[in-house]
């Protein structure tokens, strides 16, 4: 498998500046002020643009303010609407298309505070950090970057990241077996770099997903933030109201904002949702 030769590293760069001020923020209150983009340069070790190609992200997804005078400062908390059924469970029809993987990078890395909160272990301790580009039939739709403790992978290749089934991988080489997980979904705009591997203009709309899995045993499998083109691909929701008939089996395909997998296991439907990719014109 051939890495992404156009952006050795850079991926994984932004990544780490938007955990840290993502920190920044998690260890705040609404309205508490943020260091200033010198500061936060000079104590990252980053350049003026890098740093600020991951503040505007995290402005334009409505976690940062920025007003000229005051500063930057940590945005309002959110409302959020939760969608649970009576018995807790959902299923995840998939999206049309011949899904496919591009590898922009693949290392190990230390997990940080914020990945290690999300995955139970020490900000010290060793995950597998994996950018990919998501294309269907051949087009960009969708950018994902993936956190896995390396306990639990520890011979997982490139190969399974960027050929068939991942969960079904961890199934079969690797003896985990997910059964759970918590996913949320809101709007955003992609940054420059985004939009370059994307193929559409910067600031179009975008969703971004974010999502823990975990396994049978309860142990976190990943943590995944996707960013999905706004342009291309929706969510469609149904809500069962009343009693129903159980719901045909699954097609094959791609899951909203999930490698292709099985998901449930013959449970009844409570909750559903499915991913559509536009055709482009």
């Amino acid at each position: 498998m051939q890495f992404d030769s156009a952006a050795p590293g850079a991926v994984l760069k932004r990544e780490r500046v938007r955990d840290a001020i993502l920190e920044l923020i998690e260890e705040r209150s609404p309205g508490d002020v943020i260091p200033s983009e010198r500061a936060l340069c000079a104590e990252l070790g980053v350049s003026r643009p890098t740093l600020r190609a991951a503040v505007d992200e995290l402005v334009a997804a409505g976690l940062l303010v920025r007003e000229h005078g005051r500063g930057m400062y940590v945005a309002a908390e959110k409302i959020t609407q939760e969608l649970v059924s009576d018995r807790q469970a959902f299923s995840l029809p998939p999206a049309k298309g011949t899904w496919t993987s591009r590898l922009l990078e693949f290392c190990t890395l230390p997990a940080g505070a914020r990945v290690g909160r999300r995955l139970r272990m020490s900000p010290a301790a060793s995950i597998r950090y994996v950018a990919r580009l998501r294309l269907v039939d051949g087009s960009p739709v969708a950018i994902e970057h993936l956190h896995l403790p390396v306990d639990l992978v520890p011979d997982l290749t490139s190969d399974e990241l960027a050929n068939g089934d991942l969960y079904e991988h961890l199934r079969v080489q690797h003896g985990v077996h997910v059964s759970e997980a918590v996913q949320s979904i809101e709007p955003t705009v992609v940054t420059r770099a985004e939009a370059d591997l994307l193929d559409v203009p910067e600031l179009s709309p975008a969703l971004l997903f974010e999502r823990l899995t975990t396994d049978v045993r309860n142990r976190p499998v990943e943590y995944v933030h996707s960013i999905y083109r706004g342009d291309r691909y929706r969510i469609v929701s149904r809500l069962t109201l009343g009693p129903r008939a159980a719901p045909p089996p699954p097609r094959e395909g791609h899951h909203p904002g999930i490698p292709p997998g099985d998901f449930t296991h013959g449970d009844p439907v409570t909750f559903s949702a499915h991913g559509v990719v536009q055709d482009d014109f």
